[in-house]
């Protein structure tokens, strides 16, 4: 689903990152938790939101 522009400018103003996030964005998190890097993680929420979530 595509979104206007004109609503995604105003989304991308109150990201910290300047922008949408990507697939691969998205997709990184989930596999770091799946990969022995996070052996020491028991429990965590984390947002995939380039920053939006500090404000």
């Amino acid at each position: 689903m595509a979104v206007p522009s004109r609503r995604c400018t105003g989304v991308i103003e109150t990201i910290p990152l300047s922008r949408l996030g990507t697939p691969e964005d998205l997709g990184k998190a989930p596999l770091f938790l799946a990969s022995d890097e996070s052996a020491y993680i028991t429990g965590i929420e984390l947002d995939v939101d380039g920053g939006a979530a500090q404000f």
